[in-house]
């Protein structure tokens, strides 16, 4: 008995367009939420920056689904808009959320991936040009590895996961099929018996019936009227033999509606031609000694390059509507290979016309009764994905006869449902190690660099003491700026004060390594507005100058 599976729940994106909207109004709000933090106690081009990011974050919450890179950009040029290290409060779970709904739609990762190189490389480009300070780069590769990559692979193995169950219940269907196959292989098989035992017994009867009807027929000792009669009993003996054979012929007979016999005056070349007249983009190749071989071959196995043609194209016209196929027969001394490839399915769907092909209609038992066909004529077929996404159907055929023929199910090759849940495992087990390799890996590299920046950027943050005594409080921040070093300290001795409201102030070393006292330039409107020598602890000098 057969048993039905039930479905699995219909997707996402086959929600009502009311409840999808209804999901991105509550997600706007959710991540508009931490933005009203700016607007109490902070800088107004913070808070301007926060008045401008609601409505910013709502148009890339409406276009997530089309344009993911496009939405998680976003928060992401507004994040580096408010702070040079992306690290923010405002942004941190739109960064996050975005991320992981851009892994879950971007079916590619190569764009993804040159999205945050180019973010790292403006992070540098800003760090370099703005604030003459590399630690705020630093805090913002880190920053965009474990709040956007690492929620974006986190997206990534979520897909890959629902491939994965989508291709368990595909391959249930199949089975499904394959049960409905088996059982009416076993009925077919039944039939078959039951054919072969009339055949055997009732028609060796029968044909003995008629032989000695015959002879009773023409016997002089009988008269008139019982030869007569004995001539209507040999008559209704061939009636009978006759309504035998069309019974056998019924219990043998496929309760497909299409005959499955192949036609006697057909070919390959004139089944590709059918198929292409109906609309098919398919195209056929020989290659070496194919002609030679296929007119060699034994009956057996031409009615097998003939059905694994026809078995080929029918899973590309049923499967991959309007993709481009290809027929390739390739002949050998020995053996002829047959193979039926079709590239991936067009992502806009078929092309009006090619929807189906009616002259394609295989016997019904689909691959496992193509490769009964071809293990009994003494060749070997394989089924599967191609690596280019589409679907390929091959066979390897004898062209002379008394070839070895194999056991059922034998062969290296795994079957087709084998091979997809394999496949589909193995992206599983992939996107499962780079969500866990690739961010740790990534830490590690940034770890180094930034300890090997530590051992050497103290000595390209030393400002020398003639240096700083030419320098006067009133000149222009630009001619100031191109006295100093390139680089600045990335923080300043503890116990600094904070620098006066509208004021920002760069610490240069005094000496490389020194960390416990610095020089301190503050500028404001455009100018140096003060500088002072600062002491860990806030132990001041009498060195200031305003």
């Amino acid at each position: 008995m057969l048993t039905r599976l039930p479905r699995p729940a219909p997707p996402a994106a086959e929600r009502p367009r009311w409840a999808a909207g209804l999901l991105d109004v509550c997600l706007w709000v959710a991540l508009s939420v931490p933005l009203t933090a700016a607007f109490d106690g902070v800088p107004r081009t913070r808070m301007w920056t926060a008045v401008l990011g609601i409505p910013l974050l709502g148009a890339a919450v409406a276009v997530r689904r089309r344009w993911p890179l496009v939405a998680l950009a976003v928060p992401v040029a507004l994040g580096l808009a408010t702070t040079r290290d992306l690290f923010t409060f405002e942004y941190t779970a739109a960064l996050a959320a975005l991320a992981y709904l851009a892994g879950v739609r971007v079916e590619r990762a190569r764009p993804a991936l040159w999205f945050f190189a180019g973010v790292a490389a403006v992070g540098l480009l800003l760090s370099i040009v703005v604030t003459r300070n590399m630690w705020p780069w630093f805090t913002a590769v880190l920053t965009l590895l474990f709040n956007v990559v690492l929620p974006w692979l986190l997206g990534r193995y979520r897909r890959q996961y629902a491939t994965l169950v989508r291709t368990g219940w595909q391959l249930a269907e199949r089975m499904e099929h394959e049960q409905q196959a088996v059982a009416d292989r076993t009925r077919l098989r039944e039939r078959a018996r039951i054919a072969g035992d009339m055949h055997d017994s009732l028609g060796h009867e029968l044909a003995l019936l008629t032989l000695r009807a015959g002879a009773l027929e023409v016997d002089p000792r009988l008269a008139p009227d019982q030869r007569a009669a004995v001539g209507e009993l040999r008559a209704a003996a061939g009636t009978a033999a006759e309504h035998l054979r069309d019974v056998i012929g019924v219990l043998r007979a496929d309760d497909a509606e299409t005959p499955t016999r192949l036609p006697a005056d057909d070919s390959v070349e004139a089944l590709v031609e059918r198929a292409r007249s109906s609309g098919l983009d398919v195209s056929l190749r020989r290659d070496g000694g194919a002609a030679a071989g296929a007119q060699a071959m034994p009956v057996m196995g031409g009615r097998a390059v003939y059905r694994v043609v026809q078995e080929g194209l029918t899973n590309a016209t049923k499967h991959a509507p309007g993709a481009p196929v290809e027929v390739r027969l390739v002949g050998g001394d020995r053996w002829l290979e047959v193979t039926v490839a079709n590239a991936p399915p067009p992502p806009d769907g078929p092309r009006p016309g090619t929807a189906s092909v009616p002259v394609l209609v295989s016997g019904g038992n689909g691959l496992v009764g193509l490769d009964e066909r071809v293990r009994l004529a003494g060749g070997g077929l394989r089924a599967g994905p191609t690596p280019e996404g589409g679907f390929e159907v091959a066979a390897r055929l004898p062209t002379a006869g008394g070839a070895p023929v194999r056991g059922p199910g034998d062969g290296a090759q795994w079957s087709l449902s084998r091979r997809e849940l394999a496949s589909a495992r193995h992206q599983v087990r992939r996107r499962l190690v780079q969500t866990v390799a690739v961010p740790a890996a990534l830490f590690t590299g940034l770890l180094l660099l930034m300890g090997v920046f530590a051992l050497i950027s103290p000595s390209w943050s030393v400002l020398d003491r003639g240096t700083y005594d030419r320098i006067r409080t009133g000149e222009g921040q630009e001619a100031v700026e191109s006295r100093l070093p390139f680089f600045s300290m990335d923080v300043p001795p503890d116990g600094t004060p904070e620098p006066p409201p509208g004021h920002t102030c760069r610490y240069y070393y005094i000496r490389a390594y020194a960390e416990d006292v610095a020089y301190q330039l503050c500028f404001a409107d455009g100018r140096l507005a003060s500088k002072d020598v600062v002491h860990r602890r806030d132990r001041p000098s009498s060195g200031r100058h305003t």
